[in-house]
Parts: structure tokens; sequence; C-alpha cells
């Protein structure tokens, strides 16, 4: 393809959410589509790998299979070329192995056309004269491309949220003792290691990094690290997932919550911790057990774990750093030393600074956010013909769903068919039992805003 014929579609970032969209994209008669990511190939969080890790969402939240369950792409069609079904039929998996998922993912990423894989993008540009979006991206060699694109898919991911004390202990000399746990694994046997470690966060990731440390104390808790977990929620609780809860990742939750004041919906991310941020049940009795294996024999377990506590400040010593903490319903504070930290602190979405070539013509909300309608368009200015959409960075407009895989397939669908202009896949009208908001039919107060049910969906700002 010339470089001045547009593409109809450029998705910038190839991680699961933009891979979910070229595979469904794959074989659309009459689409051309690339995918862009800096990565010299496919990779996802390759710091927690770890053995024994798997996925919080069954295998069936693959690329394709809750949109397409016909499509080549599918984790069974994987198996399948992999000479591997039996084995898994056999091993009654529902959750499969983190690293498995990994190889999935770069299974497909490998063998789709649309993927081109050493190509950081470093600029997106509105081109008026082509009426299409001008996106330059180069290669590690140094080549520069630019290629038009009609529509413009962000997928670049999140990046990790370090606490603010312990920024200034990112520099180099710090390097492996203090870290984020999306580098667990490139400093696991460092850490291992070590004397004491100190862990942050109350997550499934906080939760897998404390597990390996006890794990590679002796049976009598005498050899390997001091662990200690510290965490600002008020329990190390496990993840919500009663059947009827899991339907907060479904598109009835999600039209739900677009239409709630924006006030609300921060609240609600916020109490809704438990469905995003938690800890799988399996994980947290794993740590328990470990534990309780070190007090056979009037042992006693070489680990403290702190709920409802805030770090504060930290600070390099001579042997290592200390980290002075706050438990909030004490509203008290104590000390702590310690020889590493582990930040499991979870990770953020950000705004990719080759955007900075569109200038003011995207139309960000007060806090600097997308504004994202029904469809996944990002709110432009008039003067753009073309469309921007954006996949796990609409958190605070469409709700826990955005980081989750369960609504992988069924956005890349619904982002697909607006490109298309028709429907390629079909997407669910309903998905859950339950009603989310006021049944509609139901006399509302003078003054009450609209139902949800009763708006239209798919407009917000004044998305091109």
């Amino acid at each position: 393809m010339s470089a001045q014929t547009p593409y109809d579609l450029v998705g910038v970032g190839i991680g699961p959410f933009n891979l979910s969209l070229a595979a469904l994209a794959d074989g659309v008669p009459g689409l051309n589509a690339l995918f862009l990511d800096a990565k010299p190939a496919f990779s996802w969080h390759p710091g927690l790998l770890l053995e024994g890790t798997t996925l919080q969402v069954p295998f069936l939240a693959d690329l394709v299979t809750m949109a397409d369950p016909t499509s080549p792409w599918s984790y069974l069609n994987y198996l399948r070329s992999h000479d591997r079904m039996f084995p898994f039929f056999f091993s009654e998996r529902f959750l499969i192995p983190r690293r498995e998922y990994d190889h999935y993912c770069r299974w497909a990423a490998e063998r789709l056309p649309s993927c081109r894989f050493d190509a950081r993008v470093t600029a997106v540009a509105w081109d008026a004269g082509a009426g299409a979006f001008a996106l330059t991206y180069r290669s590690s060699d140094g080549t520069t491309t630019r290629v038009l694109a009609r529509q413009v898919v962000l997928g670049v991911g999140t990046d990790p949220v370090v606490p603010a004390p312990l920024r200034p202990l990112l520099a180099d000399e710090h390097r492996g003792r203090v870290l984020h746990s999306a580098d667990y694994r490139t400093h696991r046997a460092a850490l291992a290691a070590a004397d004491d470690v100190t862990v942050i966060g109350a997550g499934q990731s906080g939760a897998e990094v404390v597990l390996d440390l006890i794990r590679h104390q002796d049976g009598q808790g005498l050899g390997g690290p001091f662990t200690r977990w510290l965490a600002r929620t008020p329990a190390f609780a496990p993840m919500e997932y009663s059947k009827i809860g899991l339907e907060h990742f479904t598109p009835d939750y999600i039209r739900y919550f677009r239409h709630l004041p924006e006030d609300r919906r921060e609240q609600m991310v916020r109490e809704q911790w438990q469905l995003y941020k938690g800890v799988s049940a399996d994980t947290l009795g794993a740590i328990h057990d470990e534990l309780y294996e070190r007090t056979i024999g009037g042992g006693r377990p070489r680990a403290d774990l702190h709920p409802g506590t805030e770090l504060v400040a930290a600070e390099a010593t001579a042997d290592g750093y200390l980290l002075t903490c706050r438990h909030a319903p004490q509203d008290s504070e104590f000390t702590v030393r310690t020889s590493a930290i582990v930040a499991a602190t979870g990770y953020s979405a950000r705004r990719p600074a080759f955007l900075d070539t569109l200038g003011d013509l995207v139309d960000w909300d007060d806090k600097g956010r997308y504004r994202v309608d029904g469809r996944y368009r990002v709110a432009l200015d008039p003067r753009v013909d073309g469309t921007l959409y954006v996949q796990n960075a609409e958190m605070h407009t469409h709700g826990v769903g955005a980081p989750d895989l369960t609504l992988g397939a069924w956005r890349a669908a619904t982002i697909l068919n607006a490109v298309c202009g028709r429907t390629v896949l079909p997407v669910p009208d309903r998905a859950a039992w339950t009603t989310f908001g006021a049944p509609q039919g139901t006399p509302a107060p003078a003054g009450a805003p609209t139902p949800a049910a009763e708006r239209r969906p798919d407009t917000v700002g004044t998305p091109r």
C-alpha cells in the first residue's frame, strides 16, 4: 500500500486489546488495517509471568471468543495448533496459566499480517488536505515511515504507578532494590536473597509477589527474605467473583455507568475496588497455607501483614531503607526498616506524547482525560473528519470493566462495527440479569435526569 493511500484503520499499540481488534478485523472484506507497536515482539507483563500464576478470567475471555467463537484466532484453535487439546481437556482448567496467555497472544501477533512491531509511533497529526490522520513511526534502525489513516485506535496500555515517597528512590543506585512489581521477575533472584523485603499494594500482583517471596523461605521459615506486606485497603480482601457480582463486567453496566454524573462515577470506581483490585481467593488461601506450614513445631512465619497502612515517607539508609507508615484507622505512625521495596501499586492510563502533534484538536475533559462515547470514540474538534478511538483509558467514563479482559473482544467488536459503518459482528443488547438503575416505566420525580436506558448511548462532546 502506498504511504499516500490512507488505511481505513491504524492501531497504535499492540497489547491484548488492540490485538483483539486486529484479530477480529482480520479477513473483513475491504478493510485495510495496520497495527503498530514499539516493542520488538509481543509481550504481556513479562515481569509477572511467574510459574503457577493464572489469569483471573476464564479462557473464553481470549482475543475473540466473546465476540466471534468461530474465529481462527481463538485460544482453543491455538491449543489445536500446538497439539494440546487433549492435555488441556484432561487438565480441566478454566483459568489458564498467565505464561500460556502471553504465549497465545504472541502466537496470534506473529501470524496476523496487520501487526507490525519495532515501529514506535512518534507523531499523530491531522492532515486536512488528505482528510486523514498522518502517523509517523520509527524503527530501531532509524528508518522513519509516514502513513495515513482515516481512523485511529489507541491501545497504548497503561504505565506503572509508584507512590510519591518512593519516586526519588527509583534512581539507578537503587536499581533492583526499589522497583515496581512490573519488573519483579527481572530481579526475583536478588530479592529472594535479600534479608527483608517490603511489598506495597493489596492487589493480585502484590499478593503474588508476597506468596513467591514466602515460598523462597525454607521449611522452617529461617532462610529467605522476611516478607512484609503493606496496603492502604482496610483488608487483604478477595476479588468479587460471585456470578451476579461479575455482571459489572457487561455492556449493560457500561451503558448505565456512562450516564451517571461525573462525581458519582468517580466515587463508585473508588468504592468498587474489590471488583478490580482484590486478590483471588486461591492466592489468599495459598499465602495462608504457606504461613500455617511455618508454625509446625512451634515455628513462627517470617512475615508481617499490615492492611489499613499508607506509606508516608521513605529514605535510603546505610543498610537499606527506612519507611514511615501511617495506620489510618488508628491514626498512628510507625517505621520499618527493610532491604528492598516492591511497589505493587497498579497502573494508570497516560496521555501519549505522540498526541502532542494534534494540538488542541482533542477535546480533553477538565482533568485532562479523554471524553469517550458509547462507541469508544474520542471527542475531537469539528475540524477533524477522522475518528479517534481509545481502549483501556476510559474507566472514568465506562467503569471498572475498562481494563478487564472479559470485555476486550466485545469492545473490539463495538469499535470494529463503528469503523466499518455496519454490523460486522453482532454485539448483545442485553447480557446481564441485573437491572442497573431504575427500571423503564417507573415514574420519575419532577426534575429527575432521564433514565440511562432512554438516552442516546453514543453521544459525548463533539466526536467525529
